[in-house]
């Protein structure tokens, strides 16, 4: 698996994004996560995907 981004100037959006969703989520993310479970990364990872894929299919209409 690639973490390597298709759209490099997209990075800072995207740390904002799951910034914004892990605190909605009641997630507390910092500069080292280590100390979260594996369900609160996929939790926050889940509800980003979820959220862009609703953006995409609202433009869709």
């Amino acid at each position: 698996m690639s973490t390597r981004r298709l759209v490099p100037e997209a990075r800072e959006g995207l740390s904002k994004f799951k910034t914004e969703v892990a605190r909605e989520l009641g997630v507390e993310f910092s500069d080292y996560n280590g100390n979260l479970t594996s369900r609160q990364c996929g939790s926050v990872g889940g509800e980003m995907v979820k959220r862009m894929v609703a953006e995409y299919e609202s433009h869709l209409k």
